[in-house]
C-alpha cells in the first residue's frame, strides 16, 4: 500500500465542522526521496524504497553512500518500502500531498518503552484485595503459575512480569482531519503509538 515515512510531532486538538473539539496527532510526513525502485524482473516484486530525514556522511557506511549516490540524493536516516500504483524514478520526491484525497490512514509506530514491569501494570492483574490462586499476602504478585502434579510445568505464554513497551504497533483507520502541504504536516484523529519525535509509517 502507498505511504510515507514521517515523524510524530505531538498531540493537539481541532474544532470540527459540528463545533466539537477533536483530539488529533500531528505528523510530519515526508518529503521522502525515492532511493530504489524494485521490479518483478530483478527483485521478484514491485515496490518503491523511500528515504526520510538527512543523515551525516560520516555516520553512513560506504555501501550505503553508493546506494544513495545512484539515486543522486544525500544520505538518509530511515528507509522503508511502499507499493505505489504510480510509477516513480530514482531521485523523485514524494510529499504529503498524496494524502489529500485519503479519508483514512494506518499509522505504524514503536510504543513507548516502560522497562521491566510487574503483572499489575503489564497485564492489569487485580492486585490489592484479590486473594485467589495462592495470592494471599503479597499485594502485587501474580500468585500461583503452574499445576500441582500434572503436567508439572509452567505453560508457555503465561502472563508474568517482564519487559513492557517498545513494540511495533499499527493503529488502523485513523481519520485524516487536515493536510498542510506547505509544512509537510498531516493531522489524524486520535493517538498514535510512540513518543514525540519518533519515526512512524503513514499508509493508505
Amino acid at each position: 500500500m502507498p505511504g510515507l515515512l514521517g515523524k510524530k510531532i505531538g498531540m493537539t486538538s481541532v474544532f470540527g465542522a459540528d463545533g466539537k473539539n477533536v483530539p488529533c496527532t500531528v505528523i510530519e510526513a515526508g518529503p521522502c526521496v525515492v532511493t530504489q525502485v524494485k521490479t518483478i524482473e530483478k527483485d521478484g516484486y514491485e515496490a518503491v524504497q523511500l528515504g526520510f530525514q538527512e543523515a551525516k556522511e560520516k555516520k553512513t557506511s560506504k555501501p550505503m553512500m553508493g546506494h544513495f549516490k545512484k539515486a543522486s540524493t544525500t544520505p538518509k536516516k530511515h528507509l522503508a518500502e511502499f507499493k505505489f500504483d504510480e510509477k516513480y524514478s530514482l531521485g523523485d520526491t514524494i510529499t504529503v500531498e498524496i494524502f489529500n484525497e485519503a479519508g483514512f490512514v494506518d499509522v505504524v509506530g514503536t510504543s513507548k518503552g516502560h522497562g521491566f514491569q510487574g503483572v499489575v501494570k503489564r497485564h492489569g492483574f487485580g492486585g490489592v484485595g484479590e486473594t485467589t490462586h495462592g495470592q494471599d499476602d503479597r499485594a502485587r504478585k501474580p500468585g500461583a503459575i503452574g499445576a500441582c502434579s500434572y503436567p508439572a510445568k509452567v505453560f508457555k505464554g503465561m502472563r508474568m512480569g517482564g519487559h513492557m513497551g517498545g513494540d511495533r504497533v499499527t493503529t488502523q483507520n485513523l481519520k485524516v482531519l487536515k493536510v498542510i502541504p506547505e509544512h509537510n504536516l498531516i493531522l489524524v484523529k486520535g493517538s498514535v503509538a510512540g513518543h514525540n519525535g519518533s519515526t512512524v509509517l503513514v499508509q493508505m
